[in-house]
């Protein structure tokens, strides 16, 4: 076994003295730590106060975030069995790129079997892309079947908690199935208006033009959150149809619905598309210039990899 570097040891037991500060670059120091530099930290973790724990994975997850060449996937790993509901959570959150498939059963058995529905909602939250990778074909047979299953079992039981149950959908929303459409429709009918604003943002990622009526609706809608998704999901769903629709709601009163349709006119492109974001560009509004700036570099991003 390889002795654990001074450095090492030293910003673990600072780490864990509740004391002291944290400080981000000694934290960093803990990037692709070693099976022996993990084994020593899972020695130490146990002892660690919960608030702090809680702070710890928090910051921890915060630098990933900032700096993509930072991977604490090891430590967050080894955190999914922590005896406190939210460090497993922001576990969860931490690993969301990774999509290695033996992070799979974990969460499976997390979402059916967790004391906690947050937890249980985030691990079906963190499913979603490997609906997708099934949906592509870029999982195999095995995995595409065991995340499908699970997925399935929790939309079609009414007796699952509302938010474990909208994440799910949400998750399983990739999956060309008879059952999750079904779904999608039952949660956009229900009263609840977190249940509708899932269905909506499914219906963007299940990538079926059947859905465009509804959300060209939606885009209407008096209700800002409704638009905000709609407009989402018609960039996912790239129908031309949506574009006049978005273009209207450029001059929407609320920010975010401006700039979610101004992402998909950039996501779905073509001659009109492009001559509404151009004419953005000199737009006094700087949340609609920028926007409208990301977007244009998008479809010519696009447009070149096409040629």
């Amino acid at each position: 076994m390889e002795a654990v570097p001074v450095n090492i040891k030293q910003t673990i037991s600072d780490m864990a003295n509740s004391e002291k500060s944290l400080v981000n670059a000694s934290l960093a120091d803990l990037s692709n730590i070693n099976p022996d530099e993990l084994n020593y930290l899972s020695q130490v973790w146990p002892t660690i106060e919960v608030d702090r724990k809680r702070k710890i994975i928090s910051r921890l997850l915060e630098l990933a975030e900032d700096n993509f060449e930072l991977n604490f996937d090891s430590i967050f790993k080894n955190c999914l069995r922590d005896p406190d509901a939210e460090v497993r959570t922001k576990a969860i959150e931490g690993l969301w790129e990774n999509e290695e498939t033996t992070l799979i059963f974990p969460f499976i058995r997390m979402l059916n079997e967790d004391s906690s529905e947050a937890v249980q909602a985030a691990a079906a939250k963190s499913l979603s892309k490997y609906a997708l990778l099934a949906e592509l074909k870029k999982l195999g047979p095995s995995s595409s079947s065991r995340v499908s299953q699970a997925l399935l079992a929790i939309i079609v039981d009414d007796s699952k908690p509302k938010e474990v149950w909208r994440r799910a959908l949400e998750a399983a929303a990739p999956l060309s199935l008879p059952e999750v459409k079904n779904a999608i429709e039952k949660a956009y009918k229900s009263n609840d208006p977190k249940l509708k604003s899932s269905a909506i943002y499914a219906m963007g990622r299940n990538c079926d033009s059947l859905w465009m009526p509804i959300l060209i609706k939606e885009m209407s809608s008096p209700d800002s959150n409704s638009r905000y998704e709609s407009a989402g999901a018609c960039g996912e769903i790239c129908d031309d149809e949506a574009v006049p629709y978005l273009i209207k709601l450029i001059q929407d009163k609320d920010p975010e619905v401006q700039q979610a349709a101004i992402a998909a006119l950039g996501k779905i492109g073509g001659a009109k598309a492009k001559q509404q974001l151009l004419k953005c560009l000199n737009s006094p509004d700087e949340i609609v210039s920028e926007a409208a700036e990301a977007a244009l570099k998008q479809i010519d991003a696009e447009d070149d990899s096409l040629f």
